[in-house]
């Protein structure tokens, strides 16, 4: 079975100038990051500087049952705290050493800024350096801002990498400079998978950021060469360049194309011979094309309206409609990094309406006068349209979900379709793949 070839020959287009619009905006906040990189960063623990109601929507988005013993937690602000009854450093400082004593195998510290700390001005990079301090070498204390303050959910990983780059960079430990840096939260079957295929291809020295060693150091050197797995990550992408590497451009390996344009652009970079290219990811991508070919009849022609919230939502939408049929009736984003989403623009059909930023009631009325098949949102939205008989489809569950690379392009397409299958199965209205034979 082999790639739709509609979808292969179809050619890049003039970028359609965004609909630009500042509002009332629906986005989740920038601590949720934090479920999927301490899954990530094994030696790595998050502790937020916030409000009960921070601990609340963590524990919530992570399913943490109370005997667990995960590695993030809050240091819950009292009102004592922000009456300013009480000197917030001293009280950081004795919640961290119980913590530390609690739990020594802690290797770094990751100090998490939430909307109370930044209303109040609590300065944690300072804290972080006064930390540092007491506690290095054995803990490294570092911080950043997962504060939703007009932000969204996936800048907290953002800000999380260029902090740790900084930190990186500032101690750095010797050794052999990285050739190539993948950049970017991955699942750890997705980077053992990305690892296979890098060493089939004959690459070496190859560092993934983060890694699941947080303490581990990365070296840069003069011909360290970057690519970003994900599309949200302008200020790391910013702090590798400070730093002289180069960046690989280069759509996002979402789906079998996705992925093979990825693959390539690094083999160009680093002089693969294309030949060699082609036989190694021909049967892995033989596999995507088959995986997705089961779900394409639940996607193929329907119409689909994307919602701005995680910054991912140009790759995807380029997969829904070169890979599996769909119609884009608009296609919403927080922010466009127009360097790095360039080339995910120029391969949407040309006239699609793409959207940079959010009123959302202008937005809402443009998605009922649409009335899509399927609308991609954010938690806040959904439930709303379900009411209204409209089927939706939670954007966070991407981020949460392993999509990148050929062995889960299946698992991408079926997170899309689930909705419309379910939607069927509730209606009585048939089974679409019966339909298609």
């Amino acid at each position: 079975m082999s790639m739709p070839q509609l979808a292969a020959c179809a050619e890049p287009h003039a970028i359609t100038q965004p609909i630009r619009q500042r509002g009332q905006h629906e986005v989740f906040c920038g601590l949720t990051s934090i479920i999927w990189l301490h899954r990530k960063v094994q030696d790595a623990f998050f502790l937020v500087v916030g409000s009960r109601t921070c601990a609340h929507l963590l524990q919530s988005a992570a399913g943490v049952m109370i005997f667990s013993e995960p590695r993030f937690a809050t240091a819950i602000m009292e009102e004592r705290d922000l009456a300013g009854m009480a000197d917030m450093h001293d009280e950081l400082d004795n919640v961290v050493a119980r913590l530390l004593e609690r739990r020594p195998d802690i290797r770094m510290l990751v100090l998490v800024g939430s909307c109370p700390s930044e209303v109040i001005k609590f300065d944690l990079t300072r804290a972080a350096t006064r930390l540092n301090a007491v506690h290095a070498p054995r803990h490294r204390v570092i911080a950043y801002s997962g504060s939703g303050i007009e932000t969204t959910f996936t800048q907290g990983e953002d800000n999380f990498l260029a902090a740790l780059i900084a930190d990186k960079m500032a101690a750095p430990s010797g050794g052999t400079p990285a050739k190539l840096v993948v950049v970017g939260c991955l699942a750890d079957v997705v980077e053992d998978q990305f690892s296979r295929l890098f060493a089939e291809l004959g690459l070496n020295g190859v560092v993934f950021l983060p890694g699941r060693d947080a303490i581990k150091g990365l070296v840069l050197g003069p011909d360290t060469r970057f690519i970003l797995a994900q599309p949200y990550l302008g200020a790391t992408a910013a702090a590798l360049e400070a730093r002289g590497s180069r960046r690989i451009d280069s759509i996002f390996p979402l789906g079998a194309e996705g992925t093979s344009a990825w693959l390539r652009a690094i083999c160009t970079a680093f002089g693969v011979d294309m030949a060699r290219f082609d036989a190694v990811v021909a049967q892995p991508r033989r596999r995507a094309a088959e995986a997705m070919a089961h779900y394409r009849p639940w996607l193929e022609a329907r119409r689909v309206f994307f919602f701005p919230d995680s910054q991912m939502e140009p790759s995807l939408a380029r997969f829904l409609s070169r890979e599996m049929g769909s119609e884009l009736l608009e296609v919403g984003s927080p922010y466009l990094h127009r360097d790095h989403v360039a080339g995910e623009l120029a391969l949407l059909p040309a006239g699609v309406p793409i959207s940079e930023g959010q009123d959302v009631d202008l937005q809402i009325e443009r998605c009922r006068d649409a009335n899509p098949d399927l609308i991609v949102c954010g938690l806040g939205l959904a439930n709303p349209f379900e009411a209204e008989g409209r089927v939706s489809k939670w954007s966070i569950e991407f981020s949460f979900t392993p999509i990148q690379g050929f062995e889960q392009a299946g698992d991408l397409a079926e997170l899309f379709a689930r909705p419309l299958m379910r939607n069927a199965m509730l209606t009585g209205g048939g089974d679409r793949r019966e339909a298609a034979r």
